[in-house]
């Protein structure tokens, strides 16, 4: 039977790939999706970043909003950039290299939402949509509004959360409730750190988790069960203190909802343990060193104490050997046997 040589098989494959479909390397690039969060006050100014490649295939960049979807920017690879209605006189953007930055003018807490950068490219004939990075926006109220248990216009109140408050120290545990409180179904529940250092924590689809964020990736375990999430934060370190809330997208709504309370975690630990620790140590050496003295004080005192005590038996010594020779020769009798010539 005769054998096929390894060299044309090789061949014919390479050749097959020629044919096959491809993405170039900037194509690739904006595949690699990832997720930002942002946390601003009522009023303030919020800036997204996407990121544009000036390839032949490109036709333009889009800004979206994930939730009630709706056009933020549109930006065509030869035309002026399209800026809805909705957000009129309230967007700016500039571009620089392969870097589109979108600034969104005096922020609303409706315009908390999933913003999502894609963009269209040609490719054989037909366009093809590249999703890239996702930015979680939370926009803060300046003054909290009471917790309402319904639902109003900005999903203020579906979400639950506890505790209020967790005072830990280093490297322990803490546990986050989650809880959806009405008689929608959640499409996703997130958990954001959106004071110190805005960043996110984690997010969920019903019992499958969609992102674990790098910061917690070892740390992190979660339990869900039909409208409640609870997220176990494990080994805190100082750097983790922060304001963490629970956020959700509602399925067959147009409601992102933001926990109007949160969670605040304080982590105690390090500086102030070693502080702490160093404190007992130096009272440590202050009871020591009066004991030193103390002991040196009272072997001085013995030590004066014995040297009188000698001295004292030494003078009553001579005085009575003096005592006793005086006496001897007081008692002196005369030699009887004594002739006197």
């Amino acid at each position: 039977m005769p054998q096929t040589s390894p060299l044309p098989v090789a061949s014919l494959f390479l050749l097959l790939l020629l044919f096959v479909p491809g993405q170039s390397g900037e194509e690739n690039a904006f595949l690699e999706q990832s997720t930002d969060v942002v946390s601003v006050w009522e009023g303030d100014s919020v800036s997204i970043t996407c990121s544009m490649y000036n390839s032949e295939n490109e036709l333009g960049m889009y800004l979206r909003t994930r939730v009630s979807p709706e056009n933020v920017l549109y930006v065509p690879k030869d035309n002026k950039p399209t800026v809805p209605s909705a957000f009129a006189n309230r967007i700016k953007y500039s571009k620089e290299g392969a870097k589109l930055t979108v600034t969104l003018l005096n922020a609303r807490e409706s315009d908390s939402n999933f913003y999502l950068c894609f963009r269209f490219i040609k490719r054989n004939g037909h366009h093809v949509r590249l999703d890239g990075k996702t930015t979680i926006v939370v926009v803060k109220a300046a003054v909290a509004p009471p917790v309402k248990l319904g639902i109003n216009k900005h999903g203020a109140g579906i979400v639950e959360q506890l505790p209020l408050i967790v005072d830990i120290q280093q490297g322990q545990s803490i546990n986050i409730t989650c809880a959806l409180n009405s008689s929608y179904e959640d499409e996703e529940i997130c958990l954001l750190k959106i004071h110190m250092q805005p960043e996110g924590v984690l997010r969920v689809s019903s019992q499958k988790a969609l992102e674990i964020f790098p910061a917690f990736a070892n740390r992190l375990e979660y339990s869900k069960q039909e409208k409640k999430l609870v997220i176990t934060l494990h080994n805190l370190q100082q750097s983790d203190s922060d304001v963490y809330v629970c956020a959700t997208v509602l399925k067959n709504s147009s409601l992102f909802s933001v926990s109007q309370r949160g969670t605040m975690v304080l982590v105690k630990g390090g500086e102030e343990t070693a502080f702490h620790n160093s404190s007992w140590a130096y009272y440590g050496l202050i009871i020591m060193a009066v004991l030193l003295f103390s002991v040196l004080m009272c072997y001085a005192l013995y030590c004066v104490h014995m040297k009188k005590y000698f001295q004292k038996r030494n003078t009553n010594t001579v005085y009575e050997d003096m005592s006793y020779g005086s006496r001897r020769n007081t008692f002196i009798k005369p030699n009887v046997y004594t002739n006197d010539s």
